[in-house]
């Protein structure tokens, strides 16, 4: 079965349509769901409501019901009965899958928990304080979140490497209390390599509760899970849109859409290396691929790479119907118009795969991580380097970050004086509280100084 990926060709006059229309498809306003979701959607609500309303019609459900709204949704949508007492991983569970599990996935929990934390450590902020003139003390603070929510996928697999990337950097920031969501499937809530790795890593709540339900009680507090200040960690559509809606009532990460990398490359790129990358995001399906290149002859090359390769993997024809979906290989007139257009697409994963890439780095703006070399594929971030894998997706790489230790701090701003500090900033303050006309902001200095 030949691959029916995209090919553009930007040297073409409907090439500019063909980028745009990708753009858009992988855009928040896509709505990728899979179809199994909305036949899901319809069966539950009666009927085909849009993924807002959904979103919509369970945050307000659970904010007025509580816990029994959560358990009802978890047993409407992810087919689970569940008890109140059923919900909370018991600590007895926690201990039985750390004590059965593998020696050496435990050996390597604890290295990679290392290699983030020493990264995450590294770039946290430091309290500051200055005396820009005599009489006045200015500072900045920071301290961590009380208490936070990490949301984990449990639907197509299980997913470790999230609670590495979302926990160890509250910890480095020094989180006190976490509260991990992750649905009540065999791949989640009841998965005894991820309840090993909470153990691991020092996790003493877990809950059985996925989807927009799970947000709903992290942020809104039901029985048995207090309300948290603030949600992270990835999750479908309808965990993305939740996040949205309860945003003020909670701090949020991100609003994450499908997984997504753009691949720069040059005549020195390996094919069989970029297939590889390519279809590593493809197989989260959905997972967005785009190569971009001035090389005509690459084009095909990766091409025939993509077919060679999927024939031989697990999850190959998801990853093939997300490469068809969501997929692109992009042939560049030059070099400068493929910097352009990875900025335009502003990617969560951009992969440099050119002789130099670091020549091309002060030109790539726009990216959640940046992967340079022909030898640096995006697993080792996704899995352990020391950057989370907790990246802005849809294009909102423009403007957001991924996630760190330091979206796990709040700041104070510090300011003292003395009666010359006062005196001296007096006339200024005076001036402005005229101008707008705030008596009482006049007064609260002038009484000061009488």
């Amino acid at each position: 079965m030949t691959l029916k990926i995209r090919r553009i060709d930007c040297a073409r006059d409907d090439a500019r349509a063909a980028v745009q229309a990708l753009r858009d498809e992988l855009s928040p306003k896509g709505n990728v769901v899979s179809p199994e979701g909305r036949a899901r959607t319809a069966a539950v609500f009666g009927a085909p409501l849009s993924p807002e309303e959904v979103v919509e019609r369970i945050l307000g459900d659970v904010s007025k019901r509580g816990l029994a709204a959560v358990l009802e949704y978890t047993r409407k949508l992810d087919k689970v009965e569940l008890r109140p007492d059923q919900v909370r991983v018991s600590e007895a569970e926690l201990e039985a899958a750390h004590r059965e599990a593998d020696p050496e996935l435990l050996a390597t929990i604890r290295r990679v928990r290392e290699n983030v934390l020493t990264y995450q450590r590294a770039i946290l902020p430091q309290d500051v304080r200055i005396e820009p003139r005599p009489g006045l003390s200015l500072g900045l603070r920071y301290l961590p979140l009380r208490r936070v929510g990490v949301c984990v996928p449990g639907g197509a697999a299980a997913y470790p490497s999230t609670l590495l990337m979302t926990v160890v950097p509250a910890r480095a920031a020094g989180v006190s209390e976490i509260a991990v969501v992750v649905p009540p499937t065999n791949f989640g809530g009841y998965n005894p390599v991820l309840l090993a790795t909470a153990r691991e890593l020092g996790v003493t709540e877990v809950y059985r509760v996925g989807g927009a339900q799970a947000v709903a009680a992290l942020a809104y507090g039901v029985e048995g899970i207090p309300a948290v200040d603030k949600i992270v960690g990835p999750g479908n559509l309808f965990v993305a849109l939740a996040k949205k809606q309860v945003y003020g009532e909670v701090d949020i990460d991100s609003i994450a859409g499908p997984s997504e990398v753009v691949l720069i490359a040059d005549d020195s790129a390996d094919p069989r290396h970029i297939a590889a990358d390519l279809i590593s995001q493809a197989e989260h399906s959905p997972g967005a691929s785009l190569m971009l290149t001035w090389v005509p002859d690459l084009i095909d090359k990766v091409a025939s790479a993509l077919e060679d390769q999927l024939a031989h993997l697990g999850r190959g024809d998801l990853a093939r119907d997300s490469l068809e979906r969501f997929g692109a290989l992009i042939l560049c007139r030059d070099e400068e118009e493929a910097v352009g257009l990875s900025n335009q697409f502003a990617p969560e994963h951009l992969h440099v795969s050119t002789a130099d890439p670091e020549r091309l780095l002060p030109r790539l703006v726009n990216a959640g991580a940046v992967f340079l070399g022909h030898l640096t594929p995006v697993a080792l971030g996704d899995y352990a380097a020391g950057p989370s894998h907790v990246l802005p997706t849809s294009g909102t790489a423009r403007w957001a970050s991924g996630l760190s230790a330091n979206d796990f701090l709040k700041r104070s701003s510090l300011i003292s004086v003395n009666r010359q500090g006062l005196a001296d900033l007096a006339p200024d303050v005076r001036r402005l509280a005229d101008v707008e006309g705030l008596t009482a902001h006049r007064l609260s200095v002038d009484v000061r100084l009488e």
